[in-house]
C-alpha cells in the first residue's frame, strides 16, 4: 500500500481577475499559503497557462512547473473539463456551451467540436511533457436531454448517441495512449457518463480502452442517491483521480433528486464545503488506502453557503487529517512465530506424510 498524496486543490473555482487569483505566480503562492502541496490546473484558463506553448515545448512546461515548485506546490494533473464538454454537445445546449469556446467559434458547432478535440489532445501532450500520468475531463453529452424516458425513447436512440460519443473520443484516447496518459472522466450528471452503467456503455464501445478511466467524486453520487462506497469496490481498477468534495441530500415532501428548479441553497441535494455535508470520508480514505490508490486527494471546493477562501483553507486541513499514512508492517507482527515450511508441516500434522 502507499499513502495518498495531498492535499491538492483544483484551481478552476478560484481563478479570477483579482489578485491573488489572476496569475500563475500569485495563485500558486496563495494555494501553498492555504496549506496545499499540489494544484490541479484547468488548461482553458489563459491566466494560469498558455496551452499552445505547453503542448509545443517541454522547456516551457518545465519552467512553468518549476515556478509552482518554487512557490511551494507541484502540479498534480491538468483538467480539460470544459473542452471535453464541447467534444459532444446536444443542440439544445449550443447557446449555453458556446460560452466555453472562443468567440469566433460561437454559432459554429462543428468547428467548436474540432477545436475542443485539439484542446484535449494538446493537454495530453503537455501532460506527457510534465510526466503526469492522468488528465481530468468531461465526456460531453448527446443523450442527456433524454435521461428521463418520457415520452418513451425511440428504440436505438441511446445506442446511437453512445456510438457517436465513442467515435469522437476514440482518436483522443489513442493519442492518450501515445502520450502514456490516462483520461479520467469525471462521472457527472449533465454528461453522458453520469453513473456506472453509462460509463460501462461507453467503455464497451471504445473496446475497453486502457486509457478510458475515471475521476471519482463522491458528491455527484450522493446527489443521485448512488452508493459511493460500493462504486469504489466496483471500479477501483479504473479510478485515476479523486476529487474531495462534500455534499448532502435531504429530500422532502416537495423535492428530491431533480431539485424542483430551485437555487442551490433550496435544493434537496447541495454541494457543501468539506466536513459540512454527509459524505463518510473516513470510509473513502480507508478504501483508497487499502486499494493502493496511487494519486492525489484534490479538493474541489463548491458550496452553496461558505466563502470559497474559507472553504479552501479548511479543505487543506481536512484532507491532511484524513490521509492515512499507511503502515509498513502488520499490527500483530510482534506475535510472529517465525516458522518455516518444515515447521508449518509439523503444525499441520503432515511431518512424515
Amino acid at each position: 500500500m502507499r499513502t495518498l498524496k495531498g492535499p491538492g486543490l483544483f484551481l478552476a473555482q478560484f481563478a479570477g481577475d483579482a489578485a491573488p487569483f489572476n496569475s500563475w505566480e500569485a495563485i500558486t503562492r496563495w494555494a501553498a499559503g492555504c496549506g496545499y502541496a499540489g494544484v490541479q490546473v484547468p488548461t482553458l484558463d489563459a491566466r494560469l497557462i498558455d496551452l499552445d506553448k505547453a503542448a509545443a515545448s517541454k522547456g516551457y512546461c518545465d519552467d512553468w512547473a518549476g515556478q509552482a515548485r518554487d512557490n511551494g506546490v507541484e502540479v498534480t494533473e491538468f483538467s480539460t473539463h470544459l473542452q471535453g464538454q464541447l467534444v459532444a454537445v446536444h443542440p439544445a445546449y449550443d447557446t449555453l456551451f458556446d460560452a466555453f469556446a472562443p468567440e469566433a467559434l460561437r454559432g459554429r458547432p462543428a468547428a467548436r467540436t474540432e477545436w475542443a478535440v485539439e484542446q484535449v489532445k494538446k493537454t495530453l501532450t503537455a501532460s506527457r511533457h510534465l510526466g503526469l500520468s492522468a488528465m481530468a475531463s468531461f465526456s460531453g453529452a448527446l443523450a442527456w436531454p433524454y435521461v428521463y424516458p418520457w415520452p418513451q425513447r425511440p428504440a436505438g436512440l441511446i445506442e446511437e448517441a453512445f456510438d457517436e460519443l465513442a467515435r469522437r473520443w476514440r482518436p483522443i484516447l489513442d493519442h492518450a495512449e501515445d502520450c502514456g496518459v490516462d483520461i479520467a472522466y469525471e462521472i457527472h450528471p449533465g454528461e453522458d457518463l453520469f453513473d456506472g452503467d453509462t460509463y460501462e456503455m461507453f467503455l464497451e464501445r471504445v473496446g475497453g480502452h486502457a486509457r478510458a478511466c475515471m475521476l471519482y467524486d463522491p458528491s455527484h453520487y450522493v446527489l443521485q442517491a448512488l452508493d459511493y462506497l460500493d462504486h469504489l469496490d466496483i471500479y477501483g481498477e479504473r479510478i485515476r483521480m479523486f476529487h474531495v468534495k462534500d455534499a448532502e441530500f435531504n429530500p422532502t415532501g416537495r423535492k428530491g433528486v431533480y431539485g424542483g428548479y430551485q437555487s442551490w441553497v433550496n435544493r434537496a441535494g447541495r454541494f457543501r464545503s468539506l466536513g459540512d455535508g454527509q459524505i463518510d470520508f473516513g470510509a473513502i480514505f480507508s478504501k483508497l488506502a487499502a486499494m493502493d490508490f496511487p494519486g492525489w486527494a484534490v479538493v474541489e471546493w463548491e458550496c452553496c453557503l461558505k466563502h470559497p477562501e474559507d472553504g479552501a483553507r479548511e479543505g487543506a486541513a481536512f484532507v491532511r487529517d484524513h490521509i492515512i499514512r499507511v503502515t509498513e508492517r502488520a499490527f500483530d507482527d510482534f506475535a510472529a512465530a517465525g516458522t518455516d515450511r518444515a515447521a508449518n508441516r509439523r503444525l499441520l500434522g503432515l511431518e512424515g506424510a
